[in-house]
């Protein structure tokens, strides 16, 4: 079994192209990613690249995905000390780090940002390794 930490923007691709997850892998990110995901999926309706009624579509896709939520006194306190490392004005994207660093195996990212700074606390890989294994 390989546990994969993922993003907003990975569990959304995951849920539009309706991606089956191999059996074999586990996906896990931070309690956050609900907002994350669901401030994404808003803001592509209110940009018109989207209709209400697919974005609402989209968010009930997302909800089936079986991902592990974590937001543990130690998986904050390791975003935060990320952040602080980072000098990132903002906590969010760190907790997708600190959560894959403490649970997961590899970290699945669509975010070129993040993906740039992931490798420095845990092995990354390409969304379509959580097709098989």
């Amino acid at each position: 079994m390989t546990r994969f930490g993922i993003d907003a923007l990975t569990a959304l691709r995951l849920a539009e192209d309706q991606v089956v997850v191999a059996p074999e892998h586990k996906l896990v990110a931070p309690s956050v990613l609900r907002s994350h995901a669901m401030a994404n999926l808003y803001e592509s309706v209110r940009r018109g690249e989207r209709t209400d009624r697919e974005g609402l579509v989209l968010l009930e896709r997302l909800a089936g995905l079986k991902i592990r939520l974590l937001g543990d006194r130690v998986s904050r306190s390791t975003a935060w000390q990320i952040a602080a490392r980072l000098d990132w004005p903002d906590i969010g994207m760190a907790e997708y780090l600190a959560v894959a660093k403490l649970q997961a195996d590899r970290f699945v990212t669509l975010d070129p940002a993040l993906a740039a700074v992931a490798a420095e606390f845990v092995p990354t890989a390409a969304i379509t390794e959580l097709l098989s294994r």
